[in-house]
C-alpha cells in the first residue's frame, strides 16, 4: 500500500512543482478554499492555540491570523513541493539572507567555527536550508524525523538534500556531530517541537507553560559550538528573508537553561511579530507541567 499512494502521488507532486509560480498561487488560493471552508483542517486547534497564545487579542483578530495562517499553509506545502525543480539561482530570488546574516556566517566561517542554528516552524524553513546551502560555506545538516512511508521518506530526502544540504535523523543527532566535528558544519535544529514533559525544560512561551527540547542546549555546552538563532521572515508572497542573531559563541560558560531562555524568547518575538507565518496546527500544547 505505501508504493503504491506514493506511485500514484509522486507525477502529481512533480506537476505541482512545474507550475509557474502565479499558478501555483491560483492553485494555492483554491486548496485554502478547500481546506478551510469545507474541511476545516485543525481548525478548532489552530483557533484555540491562537487564543490561548493571544488572550488580550479580539475574536475578530484571531479570525483574521487564523485565516492568514491557513493561506500561508497552503502556501507552504506547494512552494516546498517547488523545491524539486527550482533553480538555485531562481531560490535565491525567492529565499535570501539579510547583510547583516551575510556578515555573521562569513564571520564565523572566517574563524572556522562550526555552528549550532535554531530556528522555529515559521516562514519557509525548508527554504531558508536550501538558501544557506547555496550561499555559505558551513555543510548544513538538518535534524529530521524519518516519515513512516519509506518511499515519501527517500523522496523527501533527495528533495531536502538537492542542494547539497545533508539530514541527520534525530535519535542519531550527537553521534553524527561527532562524526563530522573536523569540518566546518551547521547543524540546524528547530526549536519549536514537542519533548516529553518528563525530560523537557518548562518555562512560558506565548502565555502558555511549555516544555522545550533541552537537547539543541546540552549538545551546544558538550561540543561549545557557537549557536545562532535564524528568523525567516515572509516579504510577500513567494519571498522570505534569513536574519540571523548570535546568542552564544562560548555555550560552555553559560547557565543551565540559558541557551534555552534565548532561543524560546527570540523564536516568540518573531511569532509576536508575524503570526501568520507560524505552524499554528500543530499541537504545541497537549502536554501539561507536572508538580507546577
Amino acid at each position: 500500500m505505501q508504493a503504491f499512494i506514493f506511485i500514484i502521488s509522486v507525477p502529481f507532486i512533480y506537476l505541482i512543482s512545474f507550475l509557474p509560480f502565479p499558478v501555483l498561487y491560483l492553485f494555492s488560493d483554491f486548496l485554502y478554499f478547500i481546506l478551510y471552508y469545507c474541511i476545516g483542517y485543525r481548525k478548532k486547534v489552530v483557533l484555540e492555540n491562537l487564543r490561548n497564545a493571544f488572550p488580550k487579542k479580539s475574536e475578530q483578530e484571531i479570525n483574521d491570523i487564523c485565516k492568514e495562517f491557513f493561506h500561508y499553509l497552503c502556501d507552504l506545502f506547494l512552494e516546498i513541493f517547488k523545491t524539486l525543480t527550482i533553480s538555485g539561482k531562481s531560490m535565491l530570488r525567492h529565499c535570501k539572507f539579510s547583510p547583516e546574516a551575510s556578515a555573521l556566517f562569513a564571520r564565523l566561517a572566517d574563524e572556522n567555527k562550526s555552528i549550532i542554528l535554531v530556528m522555529g516552524h515559521q516562514g519557509n524553513w525548508e527554504w531558508a536550508g536550501n538558501s544557506f546551502s547555496l550561499v555559505c560555506r558551513h555543510q548544513l545538516y538538518v535534524i529530521y524525523h524519518p516519515l513512516a512511508n519509506k518511499y515519501f521518506d527517500r523522496f523527501m530526502y533527495h528533495m531536502r538534500t538537492r542542494f547539497a544540504s545533508r539530514l541527520i535523523a534525530m535519535k542519531n543527532t550527537y553521534k553524527e556531530m561527532l562524526n563530522a566535528k573536523s569540518g566546518l558544519n551547521a547543524t540546524a535544529f528547530i526549536a519549536d517541537q514537542t519533548p516529553q514533559p518528563s525530560s523537557a525544560y518548562w518555562t512560558t512561551f506565548l502565555n502558555q507553560d511549555t516544555p522545550v527540547f533541552k537537547g539543541t542546549e546540552v549538545i551546544a555546552k558538550k561540543l561549545n559550538r557557537a549557536v545562532v538563532f535564524a528568523s525567516v521572515h515572509r516579504v510577500k508572497r513567494g519571498y522570505y528573508v534569513i536574519d540571523a542573531e548570535l546568542l552564544s559563541e562560548n555555550p560552555a560558560a553559560t547557565a543551565d537553561g540559558e541557551i534555552t531562555e534565548l532561543h524560546t524568547r527570540r523564536l516568540e518575538k518573531d511569532i509576536i511579530s508575524q503570526p501568520g507565518t507560524w505552524l499554528w496546527s500543530h499541537r504545541r500544547w497537549k502536554h501539561k507541567r507536572e508538580n507546577k
